[in-house]
């Protein structure tokens, strides 16, 4: 019976410790079970040899609290297991610095390590609450001037790195509070996901390669406290949507790209301390900070901004200012500001005599305000703080006496005052700082006067010439819509001889203001050929009279034909009705305009017809434009091919996609105005023999004004009723949606998207929704790019859309992941 109790806990506690080796424990936890195993054996052998009753109690009740200490054991360690996984796969993302070396040892557990200056792991539970690690990717040379956003050698992470796969693995760990990733060679845009760490308190990215714009939804982290982005490529504007961060205390920003104004929404943070926004490129008026009563650092060294220096609260410490364009006096308030240490507001446009208690705060002790035009004498009697240790107002334009506490007379103060007017006496330690002579100073600060007075003067003149400019800009308008018969008479003939002498066909008048001409080519310097006038009999001859036979279909806008030219090269033939009353030769230089938009991704317009014209008391009533023809269909067809061998892969259609978004930016862009309505769709995209996509369709906005209101399908054209379908964005946008989920996006419209845009986020409803052969053939993360991409374009507010140009890049990104995802493929198979 003693035997049988005896063999029973044994026999338990085997089976409990080989079922715990199965599981994925942590090192740590493998080594302490085996240790702990090979003691109770011992243990249970000297057992053995006691026969006595009366231990078999003590013996039975031991085993017992042996075995609750490993079931605890397991349980304590499971979860950490999974997060120690996650802190694997992000030393693999960040490609393995030196910081996160010890991964390697396969025996320690991550949350007893002990903290260093390159890593820091704190838990509590079962789960990690502060992640710290400092690589050694700092640029020795300073920050890269020409960084794009995407990978350098020897700075950067390689290529093969994704920040959106990073950070969707970094937000496994749910529980972080601080996260401090710096010098790591992160590269890429911060994707909005990073909100997904509720709990941040801490997030430090500093010295990395992010790029573009700040996401929005920092804003949602309402447990932040700390947010330091130094030294980075956000080059955007300003965001200002830190209203809701209620609990941030400091707030880092330095040495990016960023632009715009002072972020009005920080005024209403009452728990701000500290401010740093210095190294950037912001401008305009900096506001009144009394609000931010906590305040003890304000740096905004090096940026632009250009009014008064604004009031500061009481309790600011250290405020640095040097390297703008402030004016006007230095504030008198400055001089209450008892607890202030630090003040540099060297190289600016202050004006005035400094504060003289400003010198005498009790906790001064650094006052730079060198290289501004400060005039006038500083008194005699000034004292100086006891702290005061360094002082500088070289630079200036100041006279009269040295005063006393400023002379260097100690080594416990350094004091500099060279380049002014000032008198001092000669001392060997003030014969380095050179002094102007006084009436430099005076002719100086008069100089500034009168050049106020001219300044005045100017501004007058210009209201002036502004008020004459807007009395003539009415009267042109009232010429125009008023007197159109007076107009005409006096106007058109000097167009037409314009137009004769012109080697463009357009007038000079349209050449010297370039309404309508690109900044990067001129039209009376181009070698390409004007537009080819054709005759209708041409049209009717290559179209057999406009035979049903050579009927393509109706475009966007317009009837499309099929001619064959003398040469036996194909064209397309879109054919317009024109306006009752329009001016022939602005119609003229117009299309001759449009035929001048030469891009490798546009269907080049040939020539153009306009029927009727030489007939007499007749206004032309149709206006056919010759286009280059392409054979291979429309990229909608292409889109609804099923056969396996002809379908568009998911890299095929993104090299589609960035043709197109190519075109289009080109014509945002190429030209000023820009070139906007381009009648965006699936179906004006045109592909060659070889899949290469060319945009047709486009320029309409250019004779617009000339054309009839065309209806498609019984229907009028909805780019004219809505400013949404007016947006090119918006449109490239469902044809990025139709990309991803086939035709049936298309046909279903607008309320199709708006009701499953939130299945994308889930692998079901991706799998629901996005087209198999994409599905098959894509990587997830070029996939979500697209998605996310995709989402803002097709966005209600116009002002949430992205332009083109970001359009483009994340377009090239997409399709620079996906080559390697497709790279990696064929390696590994």
């Amino acid at each position: 019976m003693l035997l049988f109790f005896q063999l029973l806990p044994f026999s338990s506690f085997t089976s409990t410790y080989c079922s715990l080796l199965h599981h994925k424990l942590s090192p740590f936890s493998s080594h302490l079970i085996q240790v702990l195993y090979f003691f109770y054996s011992l243990f249970l052998v000297l057992l053995n040899l006691l026969v006595s009753m009366r231990y078999f109690y003590f013996y039975f009740h031991l085993n017992l609290f042996l075995l609750s200490l490993f079931f605890s054991i397991h349980t304590t360690h499971q979860l950490q297991f999974s997060q120690t996984q996650v802190l694997l796969q992000l030393t693999k993302y960040l490609q393995y610095p030196t910081s996160l070396q010890i991964f390697h040892n396969y025996n320690t557990d991550p949350c007893t390590l002990t903290p260093s200056q390159h890593l820091s792991i704190k838990c509590e539970g079962n789960s990690v609450t502060e992640l710290k690690i400092m690589g050694d990717k700092t640029n020795k040379h300073g920050k890269v001037s020409s960084f794009n956003g995407f990978a350098l050698p020897n700075q950067t992470l390689s290529k093969s790195f994704s920040i959106d796969s990073f950070v969707t693995t970094l937000t496994r760990l749910a529980s972080l509070r601080v996260l401090s990733l710096v010098s790591l060679g992160i590269w890429g845009p911060l994707p909005d996901k990073i909100h997904r760490l509720s709990f941040l308190q801490v997030l430090d990215l500093s010295s990395n390669f992010l790029f573009g714009s700040i996401p929005p939804k920092i804003a949602t982290l309402i447990n932040l406290q700390i947010l330091t982005l130094d030294g980075n490529y956000f080059n955007t504007t300003m965001p200002d949507f830190f209203e809701p961060l209620s609990n941030l205390s400091i707030l880092s920003l330095k040495n990016n790209q960023l632009k715009g104004s002072f972020p009005i929404s920080l005024c209403k943070i009452k728990s701000l301390t500290d401010v740093s926004l210095s190294h950037n490129e912001l401008s305009g008026e900096l506001p009144s900070l009394t609000a931010l009563s906590r305040l003890h650092v304000l740096d905004l060294m090096e940026n632009g901004f250009d009014s008064e220096v604004p009031l500061m609260p009481k309790s600011v410490v250290t405020v640095l200012l040097s390297r703008n364009l402030f004016s006007g006096e230095i504030p008198s308030q400055f001089g209450e500001l008892s607890q202030l240490q630090n003040l540099d507001l060297s190289e600016n446009r202050l004006s005035g005599v400094p504060p003289s208690s400003l010198f005498s705060l009790r906790n001064i002790s650094y006052l730079n305000l060198a290289n501004n035009v400060l005039g006038g004498s500083i008194p005699k009697k000034l004292k100086c703080g006891s702290k005061l240790g360094f002082v500088d107002i070289s630079g200036n334009l100041l006279s009269g006496l040295l005063p006393s506490c400023l002379e260097s007379i100690s080594d416990r103060r350094v004091v500099r005052f060279g380049g002014n007017c000032l008198s001092v006496n000669s001392q060997p330690q003030n014969r380095n700082q050179n002094q102007k002579h006084g009436s430099y100073c005076e002719e100086s600060s008069s100089g500034k006067i009168k050049f106020w007075r001219w300044e005045i003067d100017a501004a007058i003149a210009i209201i002036v010439v502004v008020f004459l400019f807007l009395l003539a800009f009415g009267v042109f308008f009232y010429r125009k819509f008023h007197s159109r018969e007076i107009y005409r008479h006096e106007m058109l003939p000097k167009i037409v001889q314009d137009n004769n002498n012109s080697t463009t066909g357009v007038s000079s008048e349209l050449l010297a203001s370039a309404r309508y001409i690109s900044q990067k080519m001129k039209l009376g310097t181009q070698t390409t050929t004007t537009c080819r006038h054709f005759s209708i009999e041409e049209l009717k001859e290559i179209t057999r009279n406009f035979d049903l036979s050579t009927y393509i279909g109706e475009g966007s806008i317009g009837k499309l034909y099929k001619g064959k030219l003398e040469n036996g090269s194909y064209v397309m033939i879109r054919t317009l009705a024109l306006r009752k009353k329009l001016s022939i030769q602005n119609l003229k230089a117009r299309l001759d305009l449009l035929s001048k938009l030469h891009h490798p991704n546009l269907v080049s317009l040939l020539g153009h017809c306009i029927d009727g014209r030489g007939k007499e008391g007749i206004s032309p009533q149709k206006l056919h434009l010759v286009y280059e023809y392409v054979q291979n269909g429309d990229y909608r067809t292409h889109l609804s091919e099923f056969s396996l061998d002809k379908a568009l892969k998911w890299s095929d259609r993104l090299a589609i996609l960035i043709g197109v978004a190519k075109a289009v930016h080109f014509l945002h862009t190429g030209m000023k105005p820009g070139c906007f309505r381009n009648q965006l769709k699936t179906n004006s995209i045109l592909l060659d023999e070889h899949r290469f996509p060319k945009l047709s369709d486009y320029g309409m906005s250019i004779i617009s004004e000339e054309i009839e209101n065309i209806e498609v399908n019984g229907e009028k054209l909805k780019y004219c009723l809505r400013e949404e379908l007016e947006d090119d964005v918006y449109n490239f946008g469902f044809i990025l949606f139709e990309s991803l989920a086939g035709p049936i996006a298309s046909e279903k419209g607008e309320a199709f998207f708006l009701n499953e845009r939130a299945s994308f986020d889930s692998h079901d409803g991706r799998k629901r929704i996005v087209d198999p052969v994409v599905l098959t053939s894509c990587c997830q993360e070029s996939l979500s790019i697209v998605i996310s991409i995709t989402t803002k374009c097709i966005s209600p507010q116009s002002s949430s859309r992205p332009s083109f140009e970001d359009v483009l890049w994340n377009l090239q990104y997409a399709a620079q992941v996906q080559a390697s995802a497709d790279a990696e493929h064929s390696i590994s198979s």
